[in-house]
């Protein structure tokens, strides 16, 4: 008996009409891209571990796929480690390679190669697939696509309100009601560092970044198992479920952490970004999120978020400034500020809230019907002019019967049929039938033309 075919758990297959939604979202975020002045690259799929290993915490180190060497992996290796069952000093001995956990680590890859080619301040946007060894479950999967856009070689916050205007029309565009939510990384180590444990902040972060997740109990029994005092804990309780307006948050944590430079700087960014942005409108919601930390070492400064409010469902953007990032590939003192697009959320947004533009999955405006060598002959000719005038049309294949061709057409929600027969070849026109409405008119070309315009 044959295999049942399948594939693995947390990847898709996309139909015609779901790639055509899923392009529609593309398409919307890279003419957004483009608007805003941002210039597309691409990297590989695979990168060095040591590029990616280290540079997203303990917990994305744990979701990288590895690839394993090809050739003989095995040839070399010390058998002892093979049967210790010891699966991180092995890995790290059979594998040199692994799949992209995200775009950012390497881009600044990137930027470290070709920092010679690049004029900075550098805008690129980059929409790739990218993987992680995670457990699939609702929204989130283990193949899905990041659309990316990045600054780097700018200290300006000027660089933040731009992403943020850029998040606000992509979502304005796809009629997603959506939450921005903003924190800063230094808030979070100047939290730390009023709790007396600035040593812990990854450990903190870490732990505060699920309070939407698991809730405030769960938060506050982790950080205990991390290692924090109760004592700590209650320190940092009030800080992470501050209330009130977003001008009021900030005044409530610039008088909690005046007594550290960090924290209090990293008020002074947060509140001009909010201020710079806010001034310029927005269609978004915007949110102060002092439990914001997203969980990954690489942010040093402003963090982002964006929830839809319309759809119970993780993040769907995400992003942050990383100003040390290049430095770890021999670039330092190159700053960074970029967003991400979760494309598989947004699909799955759009698709709950069905706000898909009508005939998006539309391939092909008009089906010629084959009556034989002649008519299809001629059919053609017509379809190279169509064509030339964009657009889209193709031709039933076979001389089969005319209830078969047109059951074609409306399965596959064609709008026009088009027919040359006998009087049509004699006279030089084309029949063109509306499925919609089932009304038919016989037209010239150019009037044909202009109907399907």
């Amino acid at each position: 008996m044959a295999q049942k075919p399948s594939i693995p758990k947390g990847t898709r297959d996309f139909t015609p009409a779901e790639m055509a939604r899923r392009n529609y979202i593309f398409d919307t975020i890279r003419d957004v891209f483009h608007l805003f002045g941002f210039r597309q690259i691409e990297t590989p799929a695979m990168e060095n571990l040591c590029t990616l290993m280290g540079k997203y915490g303990e917990e994305g180190d744990k979701l990288l796929f590895k690839t394993l060497n090809s050739g003989d992996f095995l040839k070399g290796v010390d058998h002892s480690l093979i049967e210790s069952g010891d699966c991180a000093r092995l890995g790290a001995r059979i594998c040199e390679k692994g799949l992209r956990y995200d775009l950012t680590v390497p881009f600044a890859r990137f930027v470290v190669m070709h920092r010679g080619e690049l004029q900075f301040p550098f805008k690129r946007y980059q929409i790739q697939p990218v993987w992680r060894a995670d457990r699939p479950q609702k929204g989130r999967y283990r193949e899905f696509y990041q659309c990316d856009a990045d600054v780097v070689g700018s200290d300006s916050l000027l660089n933040e309100v731009e992403l943020l205007q850029l998040v606000d029309e992509v979502f304005r565009r796809l009629g997603v009601r959506i939450t921005i939510k903003l924190n800063n990384r230094k808030i979070l180590a100047g939290i730390a560092e009023l709790a007396g444990a600035p040593d812990k902040i990854v450990d903190i972060t870490v732990a505060i970044d699920k309070i939407d997740k698991i809730g405030l109990d769960k938060v506050k029994e982790e950080l205990i198992e991390r290692g924090l005092s109760s004592e700590t804990v209650d320190i940092i309780t009030p800080i992470i479920t501050l209330s009130g307006s977003n001008a009021e948050r900030l005044d409530s944590l610039a008088s909690l952490l005046a007594s550290s430079e960090t924290g209090l700087k990293g008020i002074e960014e947060l509140r001009e970004v909010m201020t710079a942005t806010e001034a310029l409108g927005l269609n978004a919601t915007l949110e102060l999120d002092v439990s914001l930390a997203r969980g990954l070492n690489y942010y040093t400064g402003t963090i982002i978020e964006v929830k839809a409010r319309d759809v119970e469902i993780g993040s769907i953007t995400g992003g942050g400034r990383y100003d040390n990032l290049t430095g770890v590939f021999g670039l330092p003192g190159v700053s960074g500020v970029g967003i991400s697009f979760g494309a598989d959320r947004i699909y799955d947004v759009l698709n709950t809230l069905d706000l898909y533009p009508a005939g998006i999955a539309e391939a092909v405006k008009v089906m010629f019907v084959n009556f034989g060598p002649a008519e299809a002959a001629r059919s053609l000719a017509v379809i190279k002019q169509l064509r030339a005038a964009g657009i889209s049309a193709e031709i039933y294949p076979d001389s089969a019967k005319m209830k078969k061709q047109m059951g074609r057409a409306d399965t596959l929600a064609i709008p026009y049929v088009a027919i040359v027969g006998e009087t049509e070849l004699a006279d030089g026109t084309i029949s063109l039938k509306d499925m919609a409405s089932g009304e038919q008119q016989r037209l010239t070309l150019s009037q044909l033309i202009d109907k399907l315009k």
